[in-house]
């Protein structure tokens, strides 16, 4: 086994397996909700059993995890989140910055379910 940190936060709304979380109302609590896009405040990656709103899911915030996939990536590409919290290419246009939450550690198409490296940040385009 690869080890990784993982901590439980209360889900404000229901999370599905292996889906980027994010952090739903940052100002006012530590509640996680699946990613919306590339804006989202992205911290980690949800657990195989993802978890039902109002109680706590596991969320992996470093080292290897696995994520579903939500187009085609390479090994090695910025990830981010799209609508449905799976993983994208994360890609910054000129004067944006997009949230990115980890690498892919092998290629896969939309759908699969691969690992990849949890560290997040963040890519800017100068305008």
């Amino acid at each position: 086994m690869i080890p990784s940190f993982i901590r439980s936060y209360e889900a404000s709304a229901d999370i599905l397996p292996f889906r980027l979380v994010a952090f739903s109302d940052a100002a006012s609590s530590a509640k996680v909700a699946q990613g919306a896009s590339e804006t989202s405040l992205l911290m980690g990656v949800s657990d195989k059993m993802g978890g039902d709103a109002g109680q706590m899911t596991d969320v992996v915030r470093a080292g290897l995890a696995s994520v579903e996939l939500g187009e085609a990536v390479s090994a090695g590409d910025p990830l981010t989140s799209d609508a449905n919290g799976m993983a994208v290419e994360a890609v910054a246009a000129a004067g944006e910055t997009v949230r990115f939450v980890g690498f892919a550690d092998q290629p896969g198409i939309a759908g699969d379910i691969i690992d990849f490296f949890v560290a997040p940040g963040l890519l800017h385009e100068p305008a």
